[in-house]
């Protein structure tokens, strides 16, 4: 597996994006978790929202840009996901 240095800017780009929904969502403030701890629940919510949408072969059928939105819906999905199950375990 060859990640260029376009795909990981890319990744961090979708990672900040999707982890500041999330944590805005699930903080209820504007400033989610922190600049770095939105950026690593969207980072991971991407690779678990990613695994997600391959394992059930779900195609948005929204195109491709650099950044395609299935890139972000998928991220902002496992992001969710992430925070739940970190809810759930916490007892929150």
């Amino acid at each position: 597996m060859n990640i260029t240095i376009g795909e990981l800017v890319i990744w961090v780009i979708v990672g900040a994006l999707a982890g500041s929904f999330t944590g805005m969502l699930f903080s209820r403030k504007k400033e989610g978790f922190g600049k770095w701890g939105n950026l690593a629940i969207g980072m991971i919510g991407a690779l678990i929202g990613g695994v997600i949408f391959d394992a059930l072969n779900i195609d948005l059928g929204l195109g491709e840009v650099k950044i395609t939105f299935e890139d972000l819906i998928s991220a902002f999905a496992g992001s969710m996901l992430l925070l739940i199950v970190i809810r759930m375990l916490r007892g929150k």
